[in-house]
């Protein structure tokens, strides 16, 4: 999902936990606490905060007077964590490895859910969804991303997002390139890159994620849109294994490789840093230097007003398109799919009061200010059709329209750390440390190594 600001280091976790533990639980029995007067509780909500990621910090502060007055003694305690994605999910998963320091409710990507229910972190929502009146109104799909492998409701998705390409049209129209731009398959974008080039060799004709700073950027905006535009898979359903030795996965880090290697892609070290979206959205496509990324839906909230880039000329210069297939083969897009989740701790000793919070934060009118603030794809059926949503920004309509073509990453408990080996592939292609048949077959190694040889299938 989208990549954040790397402003702390997991070292700095020490003091929050300090704070946590004081506040939380000043007993240490659990995870809430009598406050000082022994006259009501704490619950804790961890959730991650960035320059770039702030929507949910303002739901927070908004609905905390309004819960605390509604439930007299209750405090609520913000714990906010100043960090990017994966410094993030590191510091809550050390969060939980305490009933002191564990939070009550938090905010829990898609893709952790499974390996976080097996670590036994989240509790089992089924009872109290079956009394949610809401409930309802979330669609299928969104509550599917927040089950355990058992089937049982463990999250409650806020939204989700689709990928595409944003291009900046002045850039791409004084190269020559006709208007709108919507390539047809993996050569087309590599044409276009070279006309770029050749106008204005000081500009970034295409980027793509890769390596391990961007994290789950460099699966989602890059390595998967690719995969799955050919006719591989990382992972076979029907018969739960990983796929090895495919052609696809040789031809996604063969595409990066030519991205990278001719000179299309923003400088290696450059790549490897993990505030590259920050320039990308800053300045890069406002200043017209940056021919088109691959991006998620929400990439218009940075730009709109109140958002950390704002320009309020955006949607005079920025254009989308969707990712083409490989050889433009049916169905000729694809997209990727994730999204973020609320969680109630399996630790917490005020649960009824959590999923309360909870609740308050994703109801009706705090989901619609969430996904339009946030520009999320929406995940309720009544916000989906509000005006206000489908009005949100001018890309809306094309972004929503993407979950026809989108894929999601495989929920299973191994998922985070094959991502893991996937960064550290597309990383040794990229900076030439290896050839994409080299990597495919570093990564099939570790594959069996994570999973074992009963795990994978293919040559």
């Amino acid at each position: 999902m989208r990549q954040t600001i790397r402003n702390t280091s997991v070292l700095a976790l020490a003091s929050t936990l300090a704070l946590a533990g004081c506040s939380a639980s000043g007993d240490g029995d659990g995870g809430t606490a009598d406050t000082a007067d022994g006259g009501g509780d704490t619950i804790t909500v961890m959730y991650q905060r960035t320059e770039g990621v702030t929507a949910l910090d303002e739901l927070f502060n908004r609905i905390k007077p309004e819960f605390e007055a509604a439930n007299d003694g209750v405090t609520v305690e913000l714990q906010p964590i100043e960090a990017a994605e994966d410094d993030y999910a590191t510091q809550l998963a050390l969060a939980q490895q305490s009933a002191s320091t564990a939070p009550d409710v938090f905010y829990e990507d898609t893709f952790r859910v499974r390996s976080d229910v097996e670590a036994g972190y989240l509790l089992n929502l089924d009872e109290y969804v079956a009394e949610w009146e809401d409930w309802d109104q979330f669609n299928e799909g969104a509550r599917g991303a927040g089950r355990g492998d058992d089937g049982s409701t463990y999250a409650i998705p806020l939204g989700t997002d689709t990928r595409g390409i944003w291009y900046s049209e002045p850039l791409l129209e004084a190269a020559g390139v006709t208007l709108p731009w919507q390539p047809e398959n993996w050569q087309d974008i590599l044409d276009t890159a070279e006309q770029i080039k050749a106008y204005d060799p000081e500009s970034v004709p295409f980027h793509m994620y890769a390596g391990k700073p961007a994290g789950e950027g460099t699966l989602m905006q890059s390595f998967l849109p690719l995969l799955y535009g050919t006719e591989d898979r990382l992972y076979d359903e029907e018969s739960q294994t990983w796929n090895t030795g495919t052609q696809g996965f040789k031809d996604a880090l063969t595409f990066l490789d030519t991205l990278y290697d001719d000179g299309y892609a923003v400088p290696v070290e450059e790549a490897l840093d993990a505030n590259l979206w920050q320039t990308i959205f800053d300045t890069r496509l406002p200043d017209a230097k940056l021919g088109g990324v691959v991006e998620g839906s929400y990439g218009a909230s940075f730009w709109q007003q109140g958002g950390p880039f704002e320009w309020p000329e955006y949607a005079d210069s920025i254009g989308v398109a969707a990712f083409p297939t490989q050889n433009g083969q049916a169905p000729g897009r694809v997209s990727m799919s994730g999204g973020w989740t609320l969680a109630v701790g399996a630790q917490s000793d005020a649960p009824d009061l959590a999923f309360e919070f909870l609740t308050l934060a994703m109801n009706f009118e705090n989901s619609l200010a969430y996904t339009v603030e946030n520009s999320q794809i929406a995940v309720r059926d009544d916000v989906a059709g509000d005006p206000s949503y489908l009005e949100a920004n001018p890309y809306v309509k094309f972004f929503t329209d993407l979950v026809e073509v989108t894929n999601f990453r495989p929920a299973t408990a191994d998922y985070p750390r094959i991502s893991a080996q996937i960064q550290e592939a597309t990383e040794q292609v990229v900076t030439g440390a290896a050839e994409p048949a080299e990597a495919a077959a570093a990564y099939d190694d570790a594959l069996v190594r994570i999973v074992g040889a009963d795990g994978v299938s293919g040559s």
